[in-house]
């Protein structure tokens, strides 16, 4: 087979990359200058969305990866500072987080910008701060004075909203920001912006939306696929002339067709079509994207054991990309990033094996790698050291790491109850690193065949240009208990109403909220001709109000039941319930209520939190758990017990029921705040590193919670001392802030 006009197109010559303006005046003081200072003309899209700014109006950036749409948010970020304001930069990531706060700090000079994290603090008071979106909704319900002055709120990723478990959270941040502030919401294309805007221009007035359907890199979608009676791989155009490839099509149909002949042999030299055409093995795929010019690529794999196979098997098939210089300055990169890690902990970390791909120009990424060592990868991709990466979707979130091409191997992935294909919005974001913006003229994603999914199928999905945004909104029990701590009932019941959740309902709901929201100001400011249009109102909602609101009611009754409100007041209990941010709140805050965290010292206190932080992951069996003491055992016990009661409540009532609390991480937890050794403590558990750290990171931000919000201060210090002692050695390493200079 020919290979297909354009494959191989060197990189673009003498252009520059769009990111983060960088002056040698020093920051930029004024908007002006900021624009002045980029280097490059603003895209139509770009300028559309600074005029909506300078008009003072909120805005919904949709645009591909890599469009440019950060400049919008750093042109907002710069002008509320320059006006003697304040900004916020939310991502959904603490990693996206971490990069933002580097892009920002190169930007403006370290002292006009923070990081608010659940690992980090750093000069919090700063004009400028980046957080985790949750840590806004967090002061938010606070009542936090660091809101005073703010002027505006990036949302980044926005359409992170479709979450199921976090995506609530910008809603209540878009509901519930001050009146005063401006929002820019970030979004990867999707085929509603305009109804997100509106939804967004109902609860807070003036929105533009500003949507961008180009890339910046033009998109070449091939097909490769295997065939025993060719020489090598076909390589195809995915589409011709705007339609699914003819060549392709008829390809895969024959190879499909069952051959005349008895089953299973032979005949014709032509056996089962499935047995002529084979997905070429990923060996085969990266020597012939380095044999077309088209690395440094990113293969995407959804299992983190094929990722890290991948890469074994390139090294065991002698494939390396690099040349000796680069081999010289991935080794001082890595080196960089690990300086703060121990030499115990390296050889816990099988560090030799991995430089050892990495020198080669190889590595996987995925959720099972310290952080450090992603960090790593991907200042050496990003620099073209490192030339194929094999990484599951988790990479595909946000993280600024372009490539030349991307690799999807398969269409379907195991969501832990089956396999599911990959959705049209899945699919845009991973293809949407392919292509570098000022580096390449084109990017390329490549589809493997597969014998669960037919081309016609593999086209129809790629052909797909942008996908609905959809709420995951419902009320849990922490909001709910700030809305009942902050609000009238009336009240609360209004800005339930105010979602996109119940928008996407039914719109008229939200936009008669807003109109008893002015009217009821109005006669708070003495127009007493409006205490009949504020009735009026209120019973026509009440008409059409439909299940949000009446979900509502029911975790209300949840907590009725088990003593968290009283007469809509909080008891101490609920009080304690409003500051607990976690999956499981109710159950932490109703373990608390019972005594059971106290009386164990700090490494007990550890272990029985990690039963409301951890859940057992990926496919197979789930080994039993290893209880340190019978104390320990006891009170599990009892944990468990509550949570049997709990989901019964739940069940009649009609709320769905909270997770299940998992011993799996106890033992571990407690050996590591006792100060035990990482490779002692991983192996016990067949734990990667990335995991340990990440399972850590997430028990030390609920210990931290528990050591602000328990009744009994000897409870509350051991939690705060078991969050110290779990803070340490590979994991405190994994919280530092690298880039910033």
């Amino acid at each position: 087979m020919s290979v297909p006009a354009g494959l191989g197109v060197p990189a673009g010559e003498g252009k520059v990359a769009v990111g983060t303006a960088v002056s040698p005046d020093g920051p930029p003081e004024t908007p002006s200058a900021f624009v002045a200072g980029l280097g490059f003309d603003l895209d139509p899209f770009q300028e559309q969305a600074l005029d909506a700014l300078d008009q003072g109006r909120s805005v919904l950036v949709a645009a591909p990866t890599g469009s440019g749409k950060t400049v919008v948010a750093e042109y907002a970020v710069v002008k509320a500072v320059a006006e003697g304001g304040k900004a916020f930069y939310t991502t959904p990531l603490k990693a996206l987080s971490n990069q933002k706060y580097a892009d920002l700090t190169r930007l403006l000079g370290s002292e006009r910008v923070g990081l608010l994290t659940g690992d980090n603090s750093l000069n919090a008071e700063a004009p400028v701060v980046v957080m985790t979106t949750e840590v806004l909704r967090n002061m938010i319900y606070a009542g936090s004075p660091a809101l005073e002055g703010l002027r505006v709120v990036v949302l980044d990723e926005v359409h992170y909203l479709q979450n199921p478990y976090r995506g609530a959270v910008w809603e209540e941040v878009i509901i519930h920001a001050p009146e005063q502030v401006s929002l820019v919401c970030l979004s990867a294309t999707v085929s509603n912006a305009e109804q997100f805007a509106a939804w967004v221009r109902t609860v807070r007035g003036a929105t533009s939306a500003v949507i961008e359907e180009h890339r910046p890199v033009e998109l070449r979608q091939l097909y490769m696929v295997g065939d025993r009676s060719a020489a090598s791989a076909h390589l195809l155009p995915a589409f011709v002339g705007g339609r699914p490839n003819p060549e392709a099509l008829a390809l895969d149909a024959r190879a499909r067709r069952r051959p005349q002949g008895p089953p299973g042999r032979w005949a014709g030299g032509q056996g089962l079509g499935r047995r002529r055409l084979f997905a070429p093995r990923r060996t085969e795929v990266v020597e012939r994207l380095e044999a077309q010019s088209m690395l440094p690529a990113i293969y995407f794999i959804f299992s983190r054991a094929a990722c890290d196979d991948a890469v074994r098997r390139c090294l065991d098939d002698g494939v390396r990309l690099t040349s000796p210089e680069e081999r010289g300055q991935i080794r001082a990169a890595a080196e960089a990033k690990v300086e703060s890690l121990s030499d115990a902990d390296l050889r816990a970390l099988d560090y030799a094996r991995w430089l050892a791909g990495l020198e080669a120009g190889l590595a996987a990424h995925h959720a099972g790698l310290v952080p450090a060592f992603k960090e790593a990868i991907e200042a050496c991709f990003t620099a073209s050291l490192v030339k194929a990466v094999f990484a599951t979707e988790t990479l595909s979130l946000g993280i600024n790491m372009p490539a030349r091409s991307v690799v999807i191997e398969k269409l379907t992935k195991f969501t832990g109850e089956r396999h599911d294909m990959v959705t049209p919005g899945e699919y845009t974001q991973l293809t949407g690193r392919a292509g570098r913006r000022g580096i390449d003229e084109v990017g390329y994603a490549v589809m493997l065949w597969s014998p669960f999914v037919s081309f016609e199928q593999l086209a129809r999905l790629a052909s797909t240009r942008s996908y609905a945004l959809t709420s995951s909104f419902r009320p849990t029990y922490n909001m709910t208990a700030n809305l009942v701590r902050r609000y009238r009932p009336d009240q609360a019941h209004h800005l339930v109403n105010l979602s996109f959740a119940q928008y996407q309902s039914d719109a008229e709901v939200v936009r008669l909220e807003s109109q008893l929201e002015r009217a009821t100001a109005a006669v708070a400011q003495g127009h007493e001709r409006r205490a009949g249009e504020v009735r009026r109102l209120k019973r026509v909602i009440k008409a059409r109000t439909g299940s949000l609101a009446r979900q509502f009611d029911r975790v209300l009754a949840v907590l009725e039941r088990w003593g968290l409100v009283s007469g809509w007041a909080l008891t101490d209990a609920g009080r304690r319930l409003a500051r607990i941010y976690h999956e499981t709140d109710l159950l932490v805050a109703l373990a608390l209520e019972a005594g059971l965290f106290d009386g164990v010292g700090p490494a007990g206190v550890a272990g029985l939190a990690s039963v409301f932080t951890f859940e057992a992951r990926g496919p197979g069996a789930v080994r039993p758990p290893s209880f340190p003491s019978s104390e320990l055992h006891r009170r599990w016990s009892s944990v468990e017990s509550l949570h049997q009661e709990l989901t019964a409540t739940e069940a009649e009532v009609g709320v769905p029921p909270t997770r299940g609390p998992d011993p799996g991480f106890m033992a571990a937890a407690v050996a590591w705040a006792s100060g035990g050794d990482l490779e002692k403590v991983i192996a016990e558990r067949s734990m990667s590193g990335g995991d340990f750290v990440r399972n850590v990171k997430q028990l030390i931000d609920l210990l931290r919670q528990v050591g602000e919000v328990a009744g009994d201060p000897v409870t509350a210090r051991a939690a705060r001392q078991a969050a110290d002692r779990l803070f340490r050695g590979v994991v405190a390493a994994s919280s530092v802030i690298c880039g910033a200079g």
